[in-house]
């Protein structure tokens, strides 16, 4: 029996697949506290998380349980036990498992029970559920380890809490999307005041394709009360100081990471998700077309914080319709974020292939096709500088255009990742607002102002004919980000949508095209998840379809 136990949280950034690094990251966050009695990691930290299929390579498996026998052997030396993340292959069956590492070898396991298989998660298809199990004794202190979605229901904690838990400590891979810390919390404060335990909420903090994780970790007391919260969007690893008083294990009082508003919270897990996506597959930097327009000015702001002004390549590809205000406003955005910039005209190749063409359209008006030609010209540039220096093409569509498809195959959708994908249009003018009146924590871009007043205010046009205008194709933003709000993030019926005060015209015609788009969605790239359903992992819709809700 104790009355005293320090617990270290590794609020930590692994990558996916490099079992060396992860354990050289382990190491090292261990070797930092050595006056913690234990140390927990997240969700799976040893391969990263989630890993998807890979996770049922026998290699992968192997080569973690290797990874986790080795950081078991450095417990000999007396120092922090560990409670470390892991695949976990038992009696033919893979689990999502927690090793307890202590004296030099792998003392005890904890399965995850409750798996989730719904929005992003999979996990139903790659794991077996472990069984309702009880807590681990830790340095003489009964320690419930309930993984992730175990806390989400009451059934995994109240079995610990009945088999003698007086602690819990909960590993996470909880991905960000807005509004989910509140979830978190609710969550957490049902467990406790069901079970009568504190509770440490550790998560995982980094980008992994799609997926942004935010850490945010948090440390609650039995009373409710809040005694750490660890900053989101950084790592770091704390040592939290319990003492049993009254029979009951609290936590001591430490630092409290204030909460983030909307805007701050959304173009940091843009900034995150880019930079490790860029980061974590060797990419030298970026490349982007800079149109003068507002969503390649709000791309390239989050690309150069986060990889800096010498890693982003903007380029202005102007054709004969192309405003002088563009071009001005263009080469104005680039200074102010101090990044290099470049002309290269689009003209003498868009008349090289519309004189490739002539014959085969001989007789046909002009429409999108010369229009779409420009498009894929400037994906060709894009991607040719690419092929040629390394960087990345970075997309630049937002939500909105691509739910109606309202871009182009080839063209604008060319590239290896999107910011803005999950980031409806009337966002992105919010976004800009508030990047130019703050420096966002972590950025390596300039203070102040990055994206001239003109790119926000004046109306947004493809400039692709003359005098174009989005609103000439497409409902006012402001309207068809709403109807999308209830069609995609709530899947609303047709009547209901219009019982918002909708036009039934409009909405008709809105979810048309956004089932018309499927398919050039399922080949658009990867960008950073923001809300509860986004295009891809959340959202799954048959490309050949032929329902429509509106009759």
């Amino acid at each position: 029996m104790t009355d005293r136990i320090r617990i270290a949280l590794a609020q930590l950034n692994p990558i996916m697949g490099d079992l060396t690094g992860n354990l050289a990251k382990a190491r090292a966050a261990r070797e930092a506290v050595p006056q913690a009695d234990v140390i927990l990691f997240a969700e799976m930290f040893i391969t990263g998380y989630p890993q998807e299929d890979l996770v049922l390579k026998r290699a992968l498996q192997d080569d973690a349980r290797d990874a986790v026998k080795e950081l078991a052997a450095d417990t000999a030396d007396g120092g922090p036990a560990v409670l470390m993340g892991t695949p976990w292959r038992e009696a033919g069956k893979l689990y999502n498992a927690v090793a307890y590492l202590e004296d030099g070898g792998i003392a005890a396991r904890t399965l995850k029970h409750d798996l989730p298989n719904y929005g992003v998660f999979d996990e139903k298809r790659v794991f077996t559920p472990g069984p309702l199990t009880g807590p681990l004794m830790v340095r003489g202190v009964r320690l419930g380890v309930p993984i992730c979605e175990d806390i989400w229901t009451p059934e995994v904690v109240d079995c610990m809490a009945e088999t003698g838990a007086e602690i819990l400590l909960v590993p996470n891979g909880s991905p960000y999307e807005v509004g989910k810390e509140d979830v978190r919390l609710n969550r957490i404060v049902a467990r406790i005041g069901e079970s009568g335990l504190p509770l440490a909420y550790l998560n995982q903090v980094g980008g992994q394709d799609e997926l942004v994780f935010d850490g945010a970790s948090l440390v609650v007391n039995a009373d409710k009360s809040l005694a750490h919260a660890l900053p989101p969007w950084v790592e770091q690893t704390v040592v939290t100081d319990w003492h049993r008083q009254n029979g009951v294990w609290v936590c001591q009082p430490g630092a409290c990471a204030p909460s983030e508003e909307r805007s701050q919270s959304v173009y940091h897990a843009m900034m995150l998700g880019l930079r490790d996506y860029v980061n974590k597959n060797r990419f030298p930097g970026v490349v982007l077309g800079m149109s003068g327009g507002i969503d390649s000015a709000l791309s390239a702001a989050v690309a150069v914080d986060a990889l800096g002004p010498d890693r982003v390549r903007c380029v202005m590809m102007p054709s004969r319709y192309t405003a002088q205000d563009s071009l001005d406003d263009a080469e104005e955005c680039a200074r102010l974020l101090g990044v290099p910039y470049e002309t290269i005209p689009i003209e003498t190749a868009v008349d090289g292939f519309t004189t490739t063409l002539a014959p085969a359209f001989a007789g046909k008006k002009a429409d999108t096709t010369e229009e779409n030609i420009q498009s894929r010209v400037r994906g060709l540039i894009l991607m040719a500088l690419s092929n040629k220096f390394g960087p990345m093409v970075l997309t630049t569509g937002n939500k909105s255009e691509m739910s109606v498809g309202y871009a182009t195959l080839y063209g604008d959708m060319c590239g290896g990742y999107n910011v803005l994908k999950d980031i409806y249009k009337m966002e992105v003018f919010r976004l800009c607002h508030w990047r130019n009146a703050h420096t966002p924590s972590g950025a390596f871009g300039p203070n102040g102002r990055v994206i001239p007043e003109r790119i926000i205010t004046k109306p947004p046009s493809a400039e692709l004919r003359d005098n174009q205008k989005d609103q000439d194709s497409l409902p006012p933003y402001e309207i068809l980000d709403g109807i999308l709000e209830c069609l995609v993030e709530q899947e609303m019926a047709f009547e209901d949508v219009v019982a918002k005060g909708f036009e039934p015209a409009t909405v008709k015609r809105v979810e048309h095209l956004l089932y018309l788009s499927e398919y050039k969605r399922r080949q658009a790239p990867p960008g950073v998840k923001i809300g509860s359903r986004n295009f891809g992992r959340d959202r799954r819709y048959p490309i050949t379809n032929a329902f429509r809700d509106a009759r």
